[in-house]
């Protein structure tokens, strides 16, 4: 299999699969299920549990009881077997703190629902907003993004496919929001390169 090309942005090393691979959440099909599943917790920036605490009266309420439970007994946030700051799970599940269910059994992200009702000011962690795009610091300081895939979002790659949307183009929002308009418009610029073939 060819090794995917990579393109320096400002301190960025971006992989080309970002720009010519398909991506669509399928929320029908998948029903939220990356909030259940998984060895670890949401990979969390180190000022994010803070920006939890500073909104936890808003979406508390939409909470599950377990996932309060941990919030305070335990906090916003906690280190993994790898050593990374993560979102809690709730004992004995894979299941994100900040997650819940509604009468369909669909999961969905009780800040990110606060958030889009106008309620609070931080929308969820970045590395979710993101994904399937993972962003890694090197020992050089440059970050790199990297595309991720997941097994579960297979509907997800899929739905692009049929829609004819790329990754970068489904995360429009988030990228320009944590990298800058000129860091996205840079993106448009390479993937005209990467997908005219």
């Amino acid at each position: 299999m060819k090794q995917p090309a990579i393109i320096q942005i400002d301190d960025c090393l971006v992989s080309s699969e970002i720009l010519t691979e398909y991506f669509a959440c399928d929320y029908a099909a998948c029903k939220g299920v990356c909030c259940v599943i998984g060895d670890s917790g949401a990979p969390l920036e180190e000022s994010e549990p803070e920006a939890f605490e500073k909104n936890y009266r808003e979406y508390s309420p939409l909470m599950s009881v377990k996932g309060r439970e941990v919030a305070e007994k335990s906090g916003f946030s906690m280190t993994d077997a790898d050593g990374d700051l993560v979102t809690p799970l709730v004992p004995g599940s894979e299941e994100c703190i900040f997650s819940n269910f509604d009468r369909d059994g669909n999961c969905f992200c009780t800040v990110e629902r606060c958030w889009m009702n106008g309620h609070g000011d931080f929308r969820k962690p970045i590395s979710c907003w993101l994904y399937p795009i993972r962003v890694s610091t090197l020992g050089s300081g440059l970050r790199a993004l990297n595309l991720h895939r997941w097994e579960i979002c297979g509907c997800a790659f899929r739905k692009g496919r049929r829609e004819k949307i790329r990754v970068y183009e489904f995360l429009k929002e988030p990228l320009t929001r944590y990298f800058g308009e000129e860091f996205y418009s840079a993106l448009e610029t390479a993937a005209k390169e990467f997908c005219s073939e």
